[in-house]
Formats: C-alpha cells, structure tokens, sequence
C-alpha cells in the first residue's frame, strides 16, 4: 500500500517538474529515480537504527557499509576513511575547525581564497575572531589563483590550505595537482571542497587531506554528504554524543540518505564518461549560442567543468532576466546567498564591476536536461535579452 500510495505521489510529482526547465544542477541535482528505489526499503520497512545490535539493525549496517564503500570507491579511498555529515557544509565545517583545534599552534593560520564557497569564507571570518589568522588569495580574470601568491602566502604558522576544486558559479576547475605539493612541502594540510566536483570530475583521494562533498550535487539526496579524512590525521569533532563515524560526527545515522549516496555515487562512477559527454555538448551548444547575442561574455577561464557556464549580459538586470526567463530554473549566484541581493562575491573577485555581477546568469546543465529544453531556453533568452534592452532604451 506505502508503495502504491508512493507510485502515485511520484507520477504527479514528474508531471509538476515537466512546467520547469531545470538549469540550476550546481545548486541541486534532482534525484535519480534508480537512486530513489534504492532508497525506498530505508523509508519503510527497514526502518531499524543501523547502531542496533538486532538482526534488523545488523542488515542495515551491512547495507550501509556497503554504501561507504560505494562512496569511497569513487574517489579510490577506503570505506573507513569517509565519514558520513548533513551536508557539505558541515564537512567543511568538521575539516576547517577539527584541524585548528587539533593542531596545538597558537594563533594558526589558514590560507584559502576569496571566491570559495560560503561555508568555508564564513568559517573563516568566524575563526579570525577567535584568533585564528586568514589570508584570502585573490584571483585573476579567469578566477584562478596564483601559485607564486599562494607560495608567498605561507608563515610558520600556517597549518591549513583550502582551495575548492571546482567552483560552485564559474566551474572553473583550480590546479589542485599543482597546490598539493606545494602545501605538503611547506608542512601544511590540504582541504579540497569537491561538492561540485564529485561524480563529473575525476578525483582521487590522495589529492588532499581533506574532501568535503554532497549528495544532493550528484543526483542523491539532500541532507546527506561526507568528509574524506586522510588515516594519519586527527581532527577534533564538532558534535559529541555516541561516538559515531569514528568519534567524528555522533548521531543515529541517515540510513535512507546514506544509502541514497551510495547508488547515486554508484551510477556516477559508471555513467560520469557517457554524462560529460552528453552535458558538454549541451553546455557548448547554450554558450555558442548565447554568445551570439550582442555584448555578452562568459565569466570564468577556459579550464571549466563542462556542466556550467555563466554569462554577462551585459546592461541587463539578472532579476529582470530571471522573473522574464518564467519556467526556466537558472541562477544569478550561490544558491547558498539566494536571500542576499548582493551581487556575486565570486564574479567581484575576478575583476568584475557591480553592474557586471548583476548581469550575469549561471547556466548549470545536468544528467536528465535535453536539447530540445537547451533550444527553448537560448530562443527564450535571446528574445528577453532584447525586451530588457529596448525597455532601458
């Protein structure tokens, strides 16, 4: 009955998403319907606690060890070292503030740039006022660091590096092959946040130290993500209480969420080749396409993942396109500052002015896009685009 009533909440569900283009995948994935169905036995009738030393708790731990595995496998690390948050953003949190309290310097440092994600810049600006030093690293036209400047950037005291891997609005894809090194060589720890990264991107644990990443980026679901911890590493947690994920992160595991990362990380490793290829196409057609309309420029260097582009319009108000654009989901910044009508913190680091940020539009292209919704969305922007200019006029 649970599944018969589900069944028909999902058939109305996919025909409420079909109004909307979905363009906005860095901001969230829809979930994969395979990894809903493995799901779905966590939702009901194994709905048992995974640290239960019953039968049924024994099979949901084995079900979840499997899943860690999964996880772990798609970024070739073993299953122990991946612990199971929330959500990227307490990840990130666990590695920045774990590492600080662990590492016994007085007054650390930490280097990391000015166009990361906010869950590392406002753990940051929190830290400073703790005593913690910070040192934000600028970036060029195209949004990448400097790696002269980041050498420079060291003191004694630096004990920890964080530089995304992919970014959230521009996906541009920092050198993280070239900053390890560097970090390592000058005694410090390497913090990659990979949340955009993951299942599109080939990444391998021994790139960093520290991996922060979220289901709900590739095709899982929300409310579950994780941290990769090198095994010579020891953090201090955020959350006491049980003892739970090594002593990292206590509290009754999502076992629906944790089970929903695994197949999506599952599929990822088995389909990312086939879905770049799909969403590169896609994304060159878009971006060709809408830099044919007059005084436009995409933000961002050559180096980018293939599923974002993120386009000026210039002279045109990215709400203003956004409230024409209707039923087409795109973004004009971090879905993490969706409430702030600041323009992009990202787009002012590179170089642009205030009235650039705010015309500027991210286009995030993912598994289940076609081209017929990329052909509807470039004739549906082009023909704002020109409404939005005559109207200034």
């Amino acid at each position: 009955m649970i599944y018969q009533l589900f069944d028909s909440y999902c058939k109305g569900a996919i025909t409420m998403t079909n109004e909307y283009i979905y363009l906005d995948n860095n901001a969230t994935t829809p979930l994969d319907p395979r990894v809903l169905e493995a799901m779905m036995p966590y939702l009901t009738d194994l709905y048992g606690n995974a640290s239960s030393s019953h039968r049924m708790g024994a099979r949901i731990k084995r079900a979840v060890d499997e899943a860690r595995g999964q996880v772990g496998d798609l970024i070739d690390a073993n299953p122990e070292d991946i612990i199971f948050t929330a959500g990227a953003t307490e990840a990130i949190n666990l590695a920045i503030r774990g590492v600080v309290r662990q590492v016994g310097v007085e007054s650390p440092h930490i280097i990391t740039a000015a166009t990361e994600h906010p869950a590392v810049l406002d753990t940051c600006r929190y830290l400073e006022h703790t005593g913690v030093e910070v040192t934000y690293l600028g970036v060029d036209r195209g949004g990448y660091i400097d790696l002269q400047e980041l050498e420079d950037a060291f003191q004694e005291n630096t004990v920890l590096v964080c530089i995304m891997t992919v970014n959230n609005e521009t996906g541009v894809i920092q050198d993280i092959g070239r900053i390890q090194p560097i970090v390592h060589a000058r005694g410090a720890l390497f913090m990659t946040d990979v949340t955009q990264a993951l299942g599109k991107y080939g990444i391998r644990a021994e790139a960093a130290d520290l991996m922060a990443f979220s289901a709900h980026k590739f095709y899982g679901p929300k409310g579950i993500g994780g941290l990769y911890v090198n095994p010579r590493l020891r953090l201090q947690p955020l959350i006491f209480g049980g003892g739970h994920e090594r002593g990292l992160r206590s509290g009754t595991l999502n076992t629906s969420g944790i089970i929903g990362m695994g197949a999506a990380a599952k599929y990822a490793a088995k389909e990312r080749t086939k879905d770049i290829v799909e969403i590169e196409w896609l994304r060159d057609h878009l971006e060709h396409s809408l830099l044919e309309i007059d005084d436009t420029s995409v933000n961002g260097g050559s180096l980018r993942l293939p599923t974002t582009t993120n386009i000026c319009f210039h002279g045109v108000d990215n709400e203003a396109l956004l409230l024409n654009l209707k039923n087409i989901c795109v973004s004009n910044g971090s879905a993490c500052h969706s409430f702030t009508m600041e323009p992009s913190h990202v787009l002012l680091a590179m170089g642009l002015t205030k009235e650039e940020a705010n015309s500027s539009i991210r286009f995030s292209i993912g598994r289940f896009n076609t081209e017929e919704e990329i052909s509807y969305t470039i004739q549906q922007v082009r023909n704002s685009v020109d409404r939005l200019r005559t109207i200034r006029v």
